[in-house]
């Protein structure tokens, strides 16, 4: 078996730490939408109708069918023994309590299930449902992640991908997640138009200094029926290059907590629903070469992980 590299923390590392073993994610669409496409402006730009569930099948069956289909292929292929519910596609709490109570219930009781985890906003965080997620925990053990979409902590960034929120919102978040016994995995893309190498220090130090435990990083993807596409295909767009996308992950990745884990470097979406992802590369690939590049360049997660506890003040008093 290949062994893991030591540039990044990979995620799938922290779950054998956590759980004893490798742990899968089984994808699971819920019927929800977004408030950011629910206001009369489309949504993020970067986002198609079909949102991000790309990875679940068999819509629109119960959460247990999808969980059982999932199921059923992963274990095949991996031998796999325990499980995350993953509701992975829009704002999964963007629903009312009620609704959103049934559909962890019927999660966590699933065969093999150590933890759930809720993708959403950082804008749709509120007391009550954390309180019910915590309340689930407690009674079932079943572990709670709670993955946020900040993207970038450039909020000028921000407000040209029509994110609807801007930095703030995920301070909050994050703020509020952290006094319940919750884990979070932000979710990043690494190089939106407009961003600098600056932005994307910023963007990992801001996640360091509020202890997200794991993070998604994405290269930008040009989703079908998106606004993006739109742009792209007229020429209003332009996606930077392979070699400038691996220079600011690598900055991203210095200035990154190394006791973060890192979930995804580059992003995943079937051919058919593209007009561009990663160069005309595969995800797996990308993957191994970057690795390289970090080796090449001695590069590690938290190189320049100094800057916290009054950096001015070491050296000097």
């Amino acid at each position: 078996m290949k062994e893991e590299k030591t540039v990044f923390y990979p995620y799938s590392s922290w779950l054998k730490q956590r759980y004893g073993e490798k742990v899968y994610k089984l994808p699971v669409n819920l019927p929800v939408s977004c408030p950011n496409r629910c206001d009369g402006h489309g949504g993020c730009t970067f986002c198609s109708e079909k949102g991000t569930g790309f990875e679940s099948v068999w819509q629109p069956a119960s959460v247990t069918e999808q969980m059982q289909h999932a199921r059923d292929v992963v274990a095949k292929r991996y031998k796999a023994r325990k499980f995350i519910a993953y509701f992975q596609n829009y704002t999964n709490t963007f629903m009312a309590m009620e609704l959103f109570k049934a559909y962890l219930e019927e999660a966590a009781a699933f065969p093999d299930v150590v933890e759930i985890s809720v993708s959403t906003r950082p804008d749709c965080i509120r007391t009550d449902y954390l309180a019910c997620l915590a309340e689930l925990q407690e009674r079932t053990h079943v572990g709670i992640n709670i993955e946020l979409g900040l993207q970038t902590a450039n909020y000028h960034t921000l407000d040209r991908v029509h994110r609807g929120h801007g930095l703030a919102e995920y301070i909050d978040a994050v703020l509020a997640i952290k006094r319940y016994p919750f884990t979070v995995c932000t979710h990043l893309i690494a190089n939106l138009p407009g961003d600098t190498l600056r932005d994307a220090v910023e963007t990992a130090r801001i996640v360091s200094v509020l202890h997200s435990d794991i993070v998604k990083i994405h290269s930008l993807y040009i989703a079908k029926d998106s606004q993006m596409a739109e742009d792209y295909l007229a020429g209003r767009l332009t996606i930077c290059s392979k070699e400038e996308y691996f220079e600011c992950v690598r900055v991203m990745l210095e200035n990154l907590d190394p006791s973060i884990a890192i979930e995804r470097l580059f992003s995943r979406i079937p051919e058919q629903d593209a007009v561009f992802c990663n160069w005309g590369i595969s995800w797996w690939k990308l993957k191994d070469e970057f690795e390289v590049y970090m080796q090449q360049n001695s590069s590690c997660q938290g190189k320049h992980f100094d800057y916290m506890n009054g950096s001015a003040l070491k050296g000097v008093f």
